[in-house]
């Protein structure tokens, strides 16, 4: 598995470039702070998860061919360890079969060498927003979890049922309270998890894969 690089608290969005060619490595450097991005570089896929990794958009411009582990294989190991950075592959010897392996793992773009400079920022600029937008969704995904976790037991188990399509009075029957008890959790539910509407506590559940489905 690999490990994953310790956050800083820099807050600039970043691209890693990892290549074992130097040149290369410089070339897309100046590159890429040519349009005003922040860059990092590395020789290899060690020197990249030793480094620390700034907590902010990132996406890495990563060559398939590396001493020791391949591109490819370290694109499968970032996804063991639910390490979700956007890749964007380079290679000057790539095939058919190697691109359809990185798309399908979900590589943003790969790009043969040699590649035009636009290519290569588009790319990057997709890797970044990409990046940009699930660590939004995280950030709302955290904030569902701990609003869910001021819930009592028995709120969060009304809110299961509920947003599952049971009617108050079949909630009632199932957990063996009265429907006027039900309404009661159903209303300290929709305030604690700041839903404006029934189907947002709804979506609200969906995000969190809580809605339970009667048997």
């Amino acid at each position: 598995m690999a490990a994953i690089p310790k956050p800083s608290q820099d807050n600039e969005a970043t691209v890693f470039v990892i290549d074992d060619d130097a040149g290369v490595r410089a070339s897309l450097q100046t590159l890429l702070r040519s349009v005003g991005l922040r860059v990092n570089t590395f020789g290899s896929t060690d020197e990249f998860l030793a480094g620390r990794m700034p907590d902010a958009p990132s996406c890495i411009v990563l060559d398939v061919r590396l001493p020791g582990v391949s591109g490819l294989d370290f694109q499968a190991k970032l996804i063991q360890s639910s390490i979700q950075i956007p890749v964007i592959f380079i290679t000057g010897h790539g095939d058919i079969p190697m691109t359809v392996r990185a798309m399908k793992a979900g590589a943003v773009e790969f790009l043969p060498k040699p590649f035009r400079d636009q290519d290569l920022l588009d790319a990057v600029q997709v890797g970044l927003d990409r990046d940009r937008v699930r660590r939004e969704n995280d950030r709302a995904t955290a904030n569902l979890m701990s609003a869910y976790q001021t819930l009592t037991a028995r709120e969060q188990q009304v809110m299961a049922l509920v947003t599952s399509g049971l009617m108050n009075k079949q909630v009632a029957a199932d957990i063996g309270v009265s429907e006027v008890t039900v309404k009661v959790h159903r209303g300290n539910v929709m305030h604690k998890m700041g839903a404006k509407s029934f189907a947002d506590l709804v979506r609200m559940a969906d995000t969190l894969g809580i809605r339970q489905t009667k048997p």
